[in-house]
């Protein structure tokens, strides 16, 4: 099969088709695609760009969530003896929550795996092409902080975090917020609800939340527009900090 000129390859990288490029070039060097109709070639190197394209999407879609834990995956999660709720997890992988704009709350002890079942969840919906974002709550509120010093530095914090259509906030009332902490994150989740889903780490349970938010009308407001629509999920009876340690340790005496 003869190779395609220099002019066309230019013409390809123009159009930003270089895997396309790749893809021909890789047939003129097989002889076995010569037996193959120019529909099933054709066929062939658009799934080969495709795949190479979303492969790269997903790659760069990863790469901005900032995943606390890149490498969580569904298919390693730890289920022995740890009571999770295996089928509510498989549910929430194939991302039905997010034609709600559903929240999804993983709820547990420290280091029982909260945070790798939200980054394994973060990087499930990235697989899917959907926009993701993983933050911490401190982290977010010293952004917050930043944010003060700088002309509408606010509302244009908002507006970033807003646009994620799913964002992962980490350690989820681990501090006590002050008021204008309070009505910044009300600002976040009153922008977010009903237009994406939102993601949430914390170590208390429904009761506790509305002292830990300051229990006056934000509050309620913040409660209000996460709870009554969200997937309550408890990340078990096992601290995997600890499993992981122990297993270490014994591989390092072999």
């Amino acid at each position: 099969m003869p190779l395609l000129s220099e002019e066309t390859k230019r013409k390809l990288r123009e159009l930003n088709l270089s895997e396309m490029i790749e893809a021909i070039d890789q047939q003129s060097q097989d002889i076995g695609y010569s037996t193959l109709s120019f529909e099933d070639r054709m066929k062939l190197a658009i799934d080969f760009v495709y795949q190479k394209k979303y492969n790269s999407k997903v790659q760069r879609l990863i790469k901005i969530a900032k995943l606390r834990i890149p490498s969580a995956s569904f298919n390693d999660i730890y289920y022995t003896q740890r009571n999770l709720d295996k089928e509510k997890l498989l549910v929430l992988s194939t991302g039905q929550f997010l034609e709600t704009n559903s929240s999804v709350i993983f709820q547990g002890f420290s280091g029982s795996g909260k945070s790798y079942l939200a980054c394994a969840l973060g990087k499930q919906v990235c697989l899917q092409g959907i926009r993701t974002r993983y933050i911490r709550i401190p982290d977010l509120l010293m952004l917050r902080d930043e944010a003060t010093l700088k002309p509408q530095g606010i509302s244009k914090l908002l507006k970033k975090f807003t646009n994620y259509n799913v964002l992962i906030l980490d350690e989820w009332l681990f501090d006590v917020l002050s008021e204008e902490e309070q009505h910044f994150i009300f600002e976040l989740i009153e922008r977010r609800h009903d237009n994406s889903s939102t993601i949430f780490c914390t170590q208390f349970k429904k009761p506790d939340w509305h002292q830990r938010l300051g229990g006056g009308v934000h509050a309620d407001a913040i409660m209000d527009r996460i709870v009554h629509n969200a997937a309550w999920i408890y990340s078990g009876d096992i601290n995997m900090r600890q499993l992981f340690a122990e297993n270490a340790e014994k591989q390092n005496q072999f």
